[in-house]
């Protein structure tokens, strides 16, 4: 009913006296001020303005619209300042959640990027697997989600994709990792089928549906062993003779195990890594340089990271 416009007139008005004067100050014309006082008396069902010879004065109503003219106008331009702000990357907000491994060099090279060229742009992380993640980000807790997909297999693993803006950042190979005494070290690749005797160390029970699939498209089962999401612990656990599994090459060229061989798989395995965000926040300008510094990091990636 009362905007901002005719606040400022009615404090205008107060502080000049008339409608010329209030007119001169605010930069309008004498007819455009007696509009808008008459349109807010009309919305407020009231007289604001009361001639008094050639001048004006406030009715009791004007006077309680101008006395709060003052903090609301302030109050509407801290905000816009604020907005001016985060739209310029002079300050805002970004929450960004993506998967382990791609911690290790992916999100920290595009973070580092942010921070160099906006100092005060504030990035929140927080780490997840899909459709973790993706949940997240429906609900509005994040506003950007690195996460990954399979071959066979959906980048939500169940979340519906709908509505989401995915945006492909790169592919890279999953291969097998093994104690450096195992009997299939020395071979160049490694067939999944000569695995099947093997226990595993693999993550939780529902992180680790891709190694189920490879496992039974080659026939069998897997026995896991072992189960953690660390992959240093992972290397660990191979390394000391407790079984064999899979490694991402994201993680292979950022952590290494001098009793751990890792070999290429037959088939290839490989996975793929995303950017998933909306529409709509792909217009706030804090979202679109975190997902641009992504996509840059991703192009950095050397052809060890991602073979």
């Amino acid at each position: 009913m009362i905007d901002a416009a005719g606040l400022r007139v009615m404090r205008a008005i107060a502080e000049e006296g008339s409608f010329t004067a209030a007119a001169l100050a605010l930069g309008y014309s004498q007819p455009a001020v007696s509009q808008m006082v008459k349109r807010l008396e009309q919305r407020t069902g009231t007289v604001l303005v009361e001639k008094v010879g050639r001048s004006v004065r406030l009715t009791e109503a004007g006077a309680v619209l101008a006395r709060h003219a003052a903090p609301v106008l302030a109050a509407l331009d801290a905000a816009e300042e604020e907005v001016a702000a985060i739209a310029g990357l002079r300050s805002g907000r970004v929450r960004l959640m993506a998967f382990p491994s791609s911690s290790v060099t992916l999100v920290p090279r595009a973070l580092a990027a942010v921070r160099a060229e906006h100092p005060d742009l504030s990035v929140q992380f927080a780490e997840a697997e899909p459709p973790e993640s993706l949940a997240a980000l429906r609900a509005g807790e994040v506003d950007l989600a690195v996460a990954f997909s399979y071959d066979g297999s959906d980048l939500g693993r169940g979340e519906d994709l709908e509505g989401f803006a995915v945006h492909p950042l790169l592919e890279e190979e999953v291969r097998v990792a093994l104690p450096r005494d195992h009997r299939l070290a020395g071979e160049e690749t490694v067939s999944m089928t000569d695995l099947t005797d093997d226990e595993w160390i693999a993550g939780c029970a529902r992180c680790r549906g891709h190694l189920l699939k490879i496992a039974h498209d080659a026939g069998f089962a897997p026995k896991v062993a072992f189960e953690t999401e660390d992959y240093v612990a992972v290397q660990g656990f191979v390394a000391a003779g407790l079984g064999v599994a899979l490694i991402p090459d994201l993680i292979r060229a950022a952590t290494s195990n001098p009793d751990v061989v890792i070999r290429p798989l037959d088939p290839q395995s490989r996975r793929r890594i995303h950017a998933v965000t909306t529409d709509d926040l792909l217009k706030v300008p804090a979202v679109r340089t975190t997902l641009d510094a992504l996509v840059a990091s991703a192009a950095l990636a050397t052809p060890a990271e991602v073979s």
